[in-house]
């Protein structure tokens, strides 16, 4: 099973834009999308509040998982080490797609470490950034609900007049909220930044240590 997992936060990426690069990652690499999970979850809930979550990856042991990065999974280290020892038990391989990596049972200590790290300068990063400043929510819609559907209709060729009427909505409405998401490009384009050479060693160089 090839899953992707999708999880909005105020201060990160929105639902369609890591859906455009998950689909773009998908196209690219002839993956075929058996299952999509949006999670609404606020990143405030630690992990043992999120059963639906954890339920959800115990029952697909063995799959291949796309997120479209790290702290999708989780913005609390202490959970990411927890999400990650599960992941890895359960057998899962984890594509992070910004990273341009793939984390397994036979991956390296270096790189799940140089992962977890990753997060870790985000998170202060993001900190920083945040002084000083309101913290605001992406823009989101009310199209963000059918988002899955919109983007697979697209592919099998329907027009935005034809998903208006499927979903019962306004076309006008549909058609904005296609344009201004790349819904096309999403589902027959790569929006994919460039990937780093190397980029495993890339993950472990990135490593700080205190000075």
């Amino acid at each position: 099973m090839i899953l992707a997992y999708i999880r909005p936060e105020k201060n990160f990426d929105a639902v369609h834009e890591q859906l455009q690069l998950i689909n773009s990652y998908a196209l690219t690499n002839n993956l075929v999308i058996d299952d999509e999970f949006i999670d609404y979850t606020s990143q405030n809930k630690r992990l043992d509040e999120r059963q639906e979550v954890t339920h959800y990856f115990q029952s697909q042991s063995g799959s291949t998982l796309l997120v479209s990065d790290i702290w999708v999974l989780t913005t609390n280290m202490e959970d990411l080490i927890q999400m990650f020892s599960c992941l890895l038990r359960n057998q899962f391989h984890v594509h992070f797609i910004k990273q341009n990596v793939i984390m397994s049972q036979e991956s390296s200590a270096m790189l799940v470490l140089g992962l977890m790290d990753h997060l870790r300068q985000k998170l202060k990063e993001e900190s920083k950034r945040s002084i000083g400043r309101p913290k605001g929510s992406k823009s989101s819609s009310k199209f963000d609900v059918y988002i899955n559907e919109i983007v697979k209709y697209i592919q099998d060729g329907k027009s935005v007049s034809e998903i208006a009427r499927l979903l019962g909505v306004s076309r006008s409405s549909l058609k904005d909220y296609v344009e201004s998401r790349e819904l096309k490009q999403v589902a027959f384009g790569s929006l994919l930044p460039k990937a780093p050479d190397n980029a495993e060693e890339h993950i472990i160089n990135t490593i700080v240590c205190p000075e």
